[in-house]
């Protein structure tokens, strides 16, 4: 028996490198993701075990990731909602997040100087284009299972096929008249840049539904990592940073310590997730 990576899914076969597999009837139930790490029979042709998973993103389908890049660019216009609930997502699940900002050819000043405003202090920020060979910078950052989200047109695909030199993801347009783009990519497919290094392009959306964030509302100032160091001046080990009169995350924001719109998408999400009874 030997061990490999799912890179690839079509229908029921699942590829490990360049062959294809059929799972076990008794693995139908559970699934099967691009991601997984699995034992296989190479002679039969099957998958057999799928091996614990360190995390899954549900939608899109993808199993194991180590990094997430975030993309956005100045067109469409960049939801700071998202990234805050993507940047919690990877916080939840062990996942690093890196923030690429593509069409830096095009980019508003005042936008990218909010943009390090914002997210400074909380990941990893590069300013890329599509176009230009720094592109290749986001190679920098790739480490183990990587895939690239963010809102359709932002220029997820054009970034894989600039890194990989080839046409390797169809390329999508923006629509003209919802400002959105349309979505191109349908299936996830990991490509090998390193020995042990992957990058996947994943089916672009305009939102990440907070039922897919599994994260105890009672414990979502965890995944803001700018809150840690004022939280222990907070009155109560229970505060939430909301309502409560003696907080030191409050107190931090209003001394400008702590960005706006991070707290606001902070307590939307909070909001979110008690509605939800979590």
């Amino acid at each position: 028996m030997k061990t490999g990576l799912v890179v690839k899914k079509n229908a029921n076969l699942f590829f490990i490198g360049d062959e294809a597999f059929l799972a076990r009837k008794n693995l139908k139930n559970d699934g099967i993701f691009v991601g997984d790490v699995v034992e296989y029979d190479e002679k039969q042709k099957t998958i057999e075990k799928v091996l614990p998973r360190k995390n899954l993103l549900v939608r899109p389908p993808i199993a194991n990731l180590d990094k997430m890049f975030i993309v956005l660019a100045s067109t469409p216009k960049p939801d700071f909602y998202l990234i805050d609930k993507l940047i919690t997502f990877c916080k939840a699940n062990d996942i690093s997040p890196v923030l690429i900002v593509n069409k830096k050819d095009i980019l508003n000043e005042d936008l990218k100087k909010d943009l390090q405003k914002t997210y400074k202090n909380v990941l990893p920020i590069c300013f890329v284009s599509a176009k230009d060979e720094d592109v290749k910078q986001i190679l920098k950052h790739v480490k183990g299972v990587c895939a690239f989200a963010g809102q359709s047109a932002v220029g997820k695909s054009s970034l894989i096929n600039a890194i990989l030199g080839e046409q390797r993801e169809k390329i999508g347009e923006l629509s003209v008249k919802t400002d959105r783009g349309k979505q191109t990519t349908r299936m996830v497919t990991l490509y090998n840049v390193g020995k042990n290094d992957y990058m996947a392009d994943t089916a672009g959306f305009s939102k990440l539904d907070e039922s897919l964030i599994d994260v105890d509302k009672n414990l979502l100032d965890r995944c803001f990592d700018e809150f840690a160091q004022f939280i222990d001046e907070c009155e109560y080990a229970s505060c939430n940073h909301i309502a409560e009169k003696k907080c030191g995350v409050k107190s931090a924001l209003n001394f400008g310590k702590i960005d706006k719109k991070r707290y606001n998408s902070y307590v939307k999400l909070f909001n979110a997730l008690n509605s939800k009874g979590r």
